[in-house]
């Protein structure tokens, strides 16, 4: 009796289990298919179908990474051993004409929803809001993403690490929680909802629940643990069921922190300086198959100094930041092995969907001189070279706050111009793998098909068997602007499905179109400025043949005039479309009026401990 009682236990608590299983839509209440008559031998039961993906759908990782440029990656061209993102490069795919939006709050916005940023209101930082459609931070119902997609399929969706496209005034453990990873179809997420983190002492939430300080040997190691306990976990309950995790290091951004043993590995590594590392990495981009043979190396622009002109500690220090980017970005690859290498143990690499990419192009937020210490930036300063110079052996370890000198950056984004922030392709091009035997037959090979951040998430649904929903509970969605890239995935040579692709971000403007590319700089604002305004109308456009010059080298707005103003035509017409408009640049009142907009007139504020903590600096009084 005892037995069978315990048996029945058993049974219980598993039904209640599974019914209880996070994935299983529970919307939209199934019609009941049994009979009910007065007596229970007359009636018949009937339970309600858990939603269940197509048959082999795949099991869906975005490894997203964080300011890491085109020529980051070892299979890329870079300098920085990264074997196992490499290894995935050659069981798969690299896309070398793939495209973000150059900044991460839009990119990861554009990533899930499979939308243009302003078109879901991310046109922008959610930290630089306006109250315009393509800039309030708020992305619309109408708009969800393609974990929502999934997860009412049948998926189970975990999100780890980065998450900043929330308005700053949500991140609360009182919410509201629609803009959080919950609110976009993520079942668990473990995540951090700033632009950065300290990476020894993180600041994260678990779900909704903000977690306790501690100490812990690097953030991405904490990630990659999370990320093999809930995908064994997953695999082992529910073995048929597929699931869909964002692994988002924020690594690469500042702050770079690296354990010492990885820091000591690159002593040295990069003195020959950031114009010699950028010819090396195009010729390797020559050899790799990455860079036409044809490619120009770009200019270094004039507010890069040449390494030749440094002093002995300016090379020293300078050599010293770059060591410590590098020893960060080889133990992100690590932790991805690490996850990777657990899917192969339990037999779910092949028929899982791996993506690895990054937000934007390398940063040259750092400046020109670096810092040990990111508040100088985000204040527009630039930090006396003195005072980093101080914290030369600490650079990268808790006590530091550090970011490169903008001259890495540059090679960072070899062969293009610019950095982060900029429409330019070094601005917005980035590496991109695709690894699923199941789905892709060549191993190595590379594509070079144009394709932008918000096509991954159609992408995504084609390869699980899945249509975009004309609805979501009950609300019409509207079209995603992206398009699917498995087209490629089979035919190096399948002509391009992506007819025009246009770009903002802080008023630097482009739009490409059939291999050609019109683009202004605005202003010519560095990113280490804050604030440089001036009128929009007086932007110099240029005008790039990218078909036949894919570095961005040779201006030919001179010999091209007609193609120019067709071009700043439809980028017109794709602002008016999308919610570009209006363009505005003075980035300091943007985050005043912010402040304003979320205290008004309140003067007095009362927190009571011990609960009221986690609350946002630029949230609270």
């Amino acid at each position: 009796m005892k037995t069978a009682k315990l048996i029945l236990l058993v049974l219980l608590s598993a039904a209640f289990f599974y019914a209880c299983q996070p994935g299983e839509s529970t919307h939209g209440e199934q019609e009941f298919k049994g009979k009910i008559a007065k007596s229970y031998e007359d009636s018949e039961e009937w339970w309600p179908e858990p939603a269940r993906p197509p048959e082999g759908a795949p099991n869906v990782i975005i490894f997203l990474l964080d300011d890491v440029g085109f020529a980051h990656v070892g299979s890329f061209g870079g300098l920085i051993d990264t074997p196992n993102i490499d290894r995935l490069a050659q069981n798969g795919l690299r896309y070398n004409n793939f495209h973000t939006t150059a900044l991460c709050s839009p990119s990861r916005a554009s990533l899930m929803a499979g939308r243009f940023p302003h078109s879901i209101g991310l046109g922008s930082h959610a930290l630089t809001a306006m109250g315009f459609p393509g800039y309030n931070a708020i992305v619309p119902e109408t708009a969800k993403s393609v974990a929502n997609y999934l997860q009412e399929a049948g998926y189970v969706n975990y999100a780890l690490g980065k998450w900043d496209h929330t308005p700053l005034y949500e991140v609360s453990q009182v919410g509201p929680f629609e803009r959080w990873p919950s609110g976009e179809g993520f079942d668990h997420a473990y995540t951090f909802m700033a632009a950065d983190v300290h990476q020894f002492i993180p600041v994260m939430w678990n779900d909704h629940t903000p977690e306790p300080y501690r100490k812990t040997y690097h953030l991405d190691q904490d990630l990659a643990n999370r990320a093999i306990e809930w995908i064994t976990g997953h695999k082992s309950l529910k073995p048929e069921d597929p699931f869909m995790m964002l692994w988002a290091s924020g690594s690469m951004h500042s702050p770079h922190h690296a354990p010492a043993e990885y820091r000591e590995k690159y002593k040295g590594k990069f003195d020959m300086g950031w114009d010699k590392a950028r010819e090396m990495i195009l010729e390797n981009q020559k050899k790799l198959g990455i860079a036409p043979l044809n490619t120009i190396l770009t200019e270094r622009i004039d507010e890069i100094p040449a390494w030749e002109s440094l002093t002995n500690d300016e090379k020293r220090l300078y050599a010293r930041q770059m060591e410590v980017f590098a020893a960060q970005m080889d133990l992100v690859d690590f932790q991805i092995g690490r996850v990777v290498k657990e899917l192969e143990r339990i037999g779910e690499l092949d028929n899982t969907l791996i993506f690895v990419t990054s937000d934007n192009g390398a940063s040259g937020e750092g400046g020109l001189a670096g810092t040990f210490n990111e508040t100088y930036v985000l204040n527009g300063l630039q930090t006396p070279f003195e005072a980093s110079l101080r914290y030369y052996e600490q650079w990268g370890d808790p006590t530091t706050y550090p970011h490169y000198h903008a001259g890495w950056a540059m090679a960072g984004n070899t062969p293009f111009r610019y950095f982060k922030q900029s429409e330019h392709r070094g601005g917005q091009q980035d590496a991109l793998v695709v690894h699923w035997p199941k789905g892709i037959q060549g191993k190595g090979e590379i594509r070079n098909q144009y394709h932008h951040i918000s096509d991954i998430a159609p992408t995504i649904l084609e390869a699980a068997g899945l249509s975009m929903p004309d609805s979501y509970h009950g609300i019409k969605q509207q079209p995603m602007d992206g398009v699917a890239m498995n087209y490629s995935f089979n035919d190096a040579d399948a002509p391009n499905t992506k007819q025009r692709q246009y770009y903002e971000m802080f008023g630097n403007r482009a739009i490409w179109a059939d291999g050609w590319k019109a683009v202004t700089l605005h202003a010519k604002r560095m990113p280490w400025e804050i604030n440089v305004i001036l009128p929009f109308e007086q932007d110099e456009w240029e005008l790039y043949h990218v078909a036949e010059d894919f570095s961005e080298a040779t201006n030919v707005a001179d010999q091209f005039p007609e193609k120019l103003a067709e071009l700043q035509q439809m980028f017109d017409e794709e602002a008016w479309k999308y919610n570009v408009y209006p363009l505005y640049d003075d980035m300091i009142k943007r985050l005043a009026v912010q402040q304003d907009r979320l205290f008004g007139d309140q003067k007095e504020f009362v927190y009571y401990a011990p609960g009221a903590f986690r609350i946002a600096e630029k949230a609270s009084a």
